[in-house]
């Protein structure tokens, strides 16, 4: 009897010691993924419109063209996968009184716009129609102008809220304008030409995860 005994506890334990070694470690939970971060962009503005009396927003005209170099430049953060750019498209208005008080002042704005990586690339188009009829429809006067209530004759009016995405290998892009039709009461025109200012862009923010293990910049 304590022969069989004996035999069970040698076995019992023989078994314990393959399970243990046979059993495997527990698994690490995956780290957090990293809280993504909304910020300002960094923006470098060739034709700045100026800022908003009123919103204290600053405008920056956008320019039709090709080459990503002249347009508006926004620098992307160091990010883990697809970051958000999001900004506010404006039209182009120039104000008059008179226009507004003989009702001639009527204006039908359609604006387009790219934005594309500096090689090119296209990653997004967007666009931004609106009616202008009174002062009402102007998003604000801009500061700066020569008149006698120190505000310039050209304003933004409209607004869309643009949102692009920028994928992780890219760093900086440009906004370029494409095209411009203006309807009026007495006919409507397009413009496409190089270097003219076609909308204005405002709250310019990026949205995006930061890259973990960052090299030290040089």
């Amino acid at each position: 009897m304590r022969r069989l005994l004996a035999t069970g506890v040698l076995v019992a334990v023989l078994i314990s010691d393959a399970s243990a070694q046979t059993r495997k470690p527990p698994r690490r939970a995956p780290a957090p993924p990293v809280a993504p971060t909304k910020v300002v962009a960094d923006v470098m503005c060739p034709a700045p419109l100026g800022v908003g009396v009123t919103t204290k927003i600053a405008f920056c005209d956008v320019m039709t063209g090709r080459a990503p170099a002249s347009g508006i430049i926004v620098t992307i953060p160091d990010h883990r996968g697809p970051a958000s750019l999001t900004f506010d498209l404006h039209n182009r208005h120039t104000y008059s009184d008179e226009e507004v008080k003989s009702r001639r002042g009527y204006r039908r704005y359609t604006a387009t716009i790219s934005v594309v990586t500096m090689d090119g690339a296209p990653l997004g188009r967007a666009g931004v129609q609106n009616e202008f009829r009174t002062a009402a429809d102007l998003v604000d006067r801009v500061g700066g102008g020569a008149g006698p209530s120190g505000v310039k004759a050209v304003a933004p009016t409209g607004r869309e809220p643009i949102v692009i995405t920028i994928p992780e290998d890219v760093n900086q892009v440009s906004v370029l304008g494409e095209k411009l039709t203006m309807e009026r009461i007495d006919g409507t025109a397009t413009y496409t030409q190089p270097d003219r200012p076609i909308a204005d862009i405002s709250n310019v923010m990026v949205e995006y995860r930061p890259a973990r293990n960052l090299k030290p910049k040089k």
